[in-house]
């Protein structure tokens, strides 16, 4: 035997040691898993390698937020951030008692409703406006929407080597119904110049410093997105005023978009020729690399990109993760999926680890940028663990990665199967 073929054997070995290790992960995690849990793992051997099984329950830190669950998993408390539990998300329009929270200052106080007014202004605006909140709804026609809205960082705590930032699980999304003027209609009236690139936006949060002159965020959206017709200057949610932690009493509203493009406390918008250059649109926020890179790579900010339309993804929010089911009933399971600008085409579940998929039913959006309902019903062939993974698909034919998506520096846009675990008896 020459070198050249010790160094393959060598090689070769040194893989199979891998491999072996790998299958003895997963093999201790799917054995210790069931003799915790006091049942088999049927489809334990089709697990994916490097993937951990969801588990039975989880210990998260909740605390008491005025008006939601007592179930919202808090985050941060300056500024306040939680979100709550999936299983909370199965209403089709999602109520403020389950809306998830994604703060970046302090929330305003006792807003001066009765002065409020919205300024259009900027280098690309012909004749700037001040409108008081009575001149808007009169002026403006309404119009209703639901529209689904996502943190970029949902699912942030699911990147290895962990991302900065708060670590949101999976439930970091809405689609509540608003109401408001299109955002197009009260640019017009304001008159676009032809060098009109970008729209940016002002509330009137206070930085977590105490500094009043220090602006919070200010990010916004290209003219092309903010001229569509589901892009609102809401003043209602549900069919009722704004709740203060979700923007009263006035809220631009971008759906399909990260969440941070739908500024809360709103009163200035500013209509530029260039991209807007507010706090939280440039360096690393809100951004991705350009291309590919190694988990815990340091990214120059030149080859970052602005987050624009979210991926395509699901979430199972019927049963909750963890529940009991008999053996000899099917099990019936439900969940919504998004897609950013686009619409989800197709939904599959998967009870053996993605080995194989069975498709679901899936209704239309209400309307452009809303989530869509979708239902199945699953038959497990024997008694123990099993996870439910949920895959959505967009019109365009992406799909949802089975695993973590790439790693980037702030772990935006993980848009990961869905997986929720569920013991049969």
């Amino acid at each position: 035997m020459n070198k050249n073929d010790g160094e393959k054997v060598a090689a070769s070995e040194t893989q199979n040691e891998g491999v072996s290790r790998r299958s003895f992960l997963k093999t201790g995690s799917v054995t210790a898993l069931a003799a915790a849990i006091g049942t088999q793992v049927p489809f334990g051997s089709l697990l994916p390698d490097g993937m951990d099984l969801v588990g039975l329950a989880h210990a998260e830190e909740t605390m008491a937020i005025e008006g939601k669950i007592p179930e919202m998993i808090v985050l941060n408390t300056k500024p306040l951030n939680a979100e709550p539990p999936p299983h909370f998300l199965d209403d089709d329009i999602t109520p403020f008692e389950t809306m998830f929270v994604r703060n970046n200052g302090i929330t305003p106080v006792n807003p001066d409703v009765a002065n409020w007014t919205l300024t259009i202004d900027g280098e690309s605006v012909k004749k700037p406006l001040i409108l008081s909140l009575a001149e808007l709804k009169k002026r403006f026609k309404p119009y209703t929407y639901q529209l689904q809205i996502e943190c970029g960082g949902n699912g942030r705590s699911e990147f290895n080597p962990p991302a900065k930032g708060n670590q949101w699980r999976v439930g970091a999304v809405s689609c509540a119904e608003w109401t408001g003027a299109r955002l197009r209609d009260v640019l017009e009236a304001a008159g676009l110049k032809d060098d009109a690139v970008y729209i940016g936006y002002y509330g009137t949060d206070t930085h977590v410093s105490g500094d009043p002159e220090k602006v919070v965020i200010s990010r916004g959206v290209p003219i092309a997105k903010a001229l569509e017709d589901e892009s609102l200057i809401a003043w209602a949610m549900n069919g009722a005023e704004i709740p203060l932690l979700h923007g009263y009493p006035l809220r631009l509203v971008t759906g399909g978009w990260p969440a941070s493009t739908s500024g809360k406390w709103l009163k200035r918008i500013v209509v530029r020729n260039q991209v807007h250059d507010g706090p939280k649109m440039t360096g690393m926020s809100y951004r991705v690399p350009a291309y590919p890179v190694a988990p815990g790579a340091k990214v120059p900010e030149k080859d970052m990109k602005i987050i624009e339309s979210m991926p395509v993804k699901s979430l199972v929010t019927f049963p909750k993760s963890g529940t009991v089911h008999p053996l000899a009933q099917p099990l019936e399971i439900r969940g919504h999926a998004w897609a950013g600008d686009l619409a989800v085409r197709n939904m599959d579940v998967s009870i053996d680890f993605g080995a194989t998929w069975q498709p679901c039913t899936l209704k239309p959006p209400k309307n452009r940028l809303a989530w869509q309902n979708w239902s199945a019903t699953v038959s497990f062939p024997q008694a123990g663990y099993y996870e439910i993974w949920a895959r959505a698909t967009d019109e365009k034919g992406a799909m949802q990665p089975m695993v973590v998506p790439g790693w980037n520096p702030r772990g935006y846009l993980n848009n990961a199967c869905h997986r929720i675990a569920v013991k049969v008896i």
